[in-house]
């Protein structure tokens, strides 16, 4: 997602998040004050414009994600970052029959030193907090290149709850 010139006038930023389904972590996020607006699709891979099956199928490297332009002076990172880790389960499978499919990987991908920064000190202070039992294994990698999955994809739990029809 390109940040339109006015938003980033106006002081918007952007943070992508890899955090499993990227439907699930999109509906969570859409409902935060201070953000206004979220897309979701995949980044990091070696593909130019993946899609969903390629994703799902192949070894293309891509990550599912949320990318959210959001308000800091309404929503700092700093409870981006919290809500993150509470909407999905960062850490390593038990189990090597619990694998983790390789597009839905928990990833926190900065877009400046900041973030970068914010997201190491989160990271460090969920791995001594004892929250989980088993290693956290989110990785923080700076962001690459965003690709938007089709449409159908955007807001699809929205789309699906009022009654519309999701052809894959």
């Amino acid at each position: 997602m390109e940040l339109p010139e006015m938003l980033r006038i106006e002081g918007y930023e952007i943070a992508t998040f890899a955090a499993g389904s990227f439907w699930i972590a999109e509906a969570i996020f859409r409902k935060v004050q201070g953000v206004a607006a979220t897309a979701v699709g995949y980044m990091g891979g070696k593909t130019d414009y993946p899609t969903y099956e390629e994703v799902s199928e192949v070894d293309a490297g891509h990550i599912e994600v949320v990318q959210i332009v959001y308000d800091p002076k309404v929503v700092p990172y700093e409870k981006l970052l919290e809500l993150f880790w509470e909407l999905h389960n960062p850490t390593a499978p038990a189990e090597k029959e619990e694998k983790v499919a390789d597009q839905c990987r928990s990833v926190i991908f900065y877009h400046s030193d900041k973030q970068r920064s914010l997201a190491t000190l989160s990271r460090r202070e969920i791995e001594s907090s004892g929250k989980f039992k088993k290693p956290i294994i989110t990785e923080i990698r700076p962001a690459s290149r965003f690709f938007r999955a089709k449409e159908y994809h955007q807001q699809y739990f929205e789309k699906m709850s009022s009654g519309g029809s999701i052809i894959r």
